[in-house]
């Protein structure tokens, strides 16, 4: 796999299957992968034939498709043909009483929502949400979160990445370095936290850093991390966290120690300003190794391919650090696995179904 060529960005596509248009431009453009949302997954071997288009678009030999599989409400392969999974919020009740058994339950789900993905062909999930719950904050995190408390996050969050990495399947830990104390949602308005360098560093930084950690020591397959488009006032106030160099490098880089590829959150959010290709060259210049358009909007992808120049080989280094095969590491009982989860959930969440295919 050569980066040479290769656009350091992911692309959304705008229906079930590729139109003519689409794959003339992601074979002239090559971008690094691509991302699916409901609009692209209507059935199972629907999905199959599109990742399958998608890959036949462009040269490289690994082909990232990404998906937001967190569960709860935000999961973009739902019921009838995949199964319905717990917000994170459920595992973090779950761990108040037990935390042992809320480890077990959240790398056995995160396992079995990697394992459908791999099947589709899908090998990049949008997913831990390491983001803290904060008390009057604004809802769109909301029960995306598992927790309040640091080490609760830490824990469940390790255990996701560890599930979803078993599946064959690469997580993208979010939004870094912390975008629980946003007051609005981020993709209608920039939020800017004001909270102290001290609080955060305690608190926010601190669910990734320990994560880092222990990824780092343990010699993890790196996850990816998707930046949060949110202004640490303490930090810099001037620019967000995906378009910050002082966020990106002395935060991301060196104090949480992240060594993984960076993407950016959607370029086409409210938070940011600018054209696309001003979104797109502020995020990369600033430190992001790859950014991230999802609507499928051609114009736009066009425009974001022109400004942007070939990946870098630190970021190639990056993204191979991450690389799975897109295969299961062990054979499991998965109809068994997904009764015994189901057991154990039953007392914290009332949406337990059957697969339907």
């Amino acid at each position: 796999m050569s980066y040479a060529t290769m656009k350091p960005v992911i692309f959304g596509c705008s229906g079930t299957e590729l139109t003519p248009e689409e794959k003339e431009f992601f074979s002239r453009v090559e971008p690094l992968g691509f991302i699916l949302f409901t609009r692209n997954c209507k059935s199972p071997a629907q999905v199959k034939q599109l990742t399958h288009d998608l890959r036949a678009c462009v040269p490289h030999t690994y082909v990232p498709i990404l998906i937001d599989q967190e569960g709860g409400r935000v999961a973009r392969l739902g019921h009838p043909h995949w199964r319905q999974y717990p917000p994170a919020g459920v595992f973090g009740a779950m761990a108040d009483d037990d935390l042992d058994l809320a480890c077990w339950a959240v790398e056995s789900n995160a396992y079995l929502m990697g394992v459908e993905m791999a099947e589709l062909g899908i090998n990049v999930d949008c997913a831990p949400v390491m983001d803290l719950l904060i008390p009057d904050a604004h809802h769109i995190i909301g029960d995306r979160a598992f927790h309040e408390s640091v080490d609760i996050v830490s824990n469940l969050a390790l255990h996701v990445i560890r599930g979803l990495q078993r599946s064959g399947v690469a997580p993208i830990i979010k939004h870094i370095p912390g975008h629980g104390r946003a007051l609005v949602d981020s993709h209608e308005k920039l939020p800017i936290v004001q909270a102290p360098f001290d609080t955060l560093k305690e608190y926010d930084f601190a669910v990734f850093r320990q994560v880092c950690r222990l990824i780092n020591e343990e010699k993890f397959s790196q996850p990816w991390g998707m930046t949060a488009h949110i202004i640490y006032d303490d930090i810099d106030n001037q620019a967000p966290a995906t378009q910050s160099d002082a966020v990106i490098d002395k935060i991301i880089r060196k104090h949480l120690d992240f060594r993984g590829l960076l993407i950016t959150d959607c370029l086409t959010m409210k938070a940011l300003s600018g054209s696309m290709a001003e979104r797109a060259s502020q995020s990369l210049e600033a430190g992001c190794d790859i950014v991230l358009h999802c609507s499928g909007d051609l114009t736009e992808m066009i425009e974001i391919a022109a400004a942007i120049p070939a990946m870098t080989s630190q970021s190639y280094d990056r993204l191979r650090s991450c690389q799975l095969s897109g295969h299961r590491l062990q054979s499991v009982d998965d109809e068994a696995l997904w009764a015994e989860l189901n057991y154990h959930l039953k007392n914290y969440w009332g949406g337990i179904n059957t697969k339907v295919m």
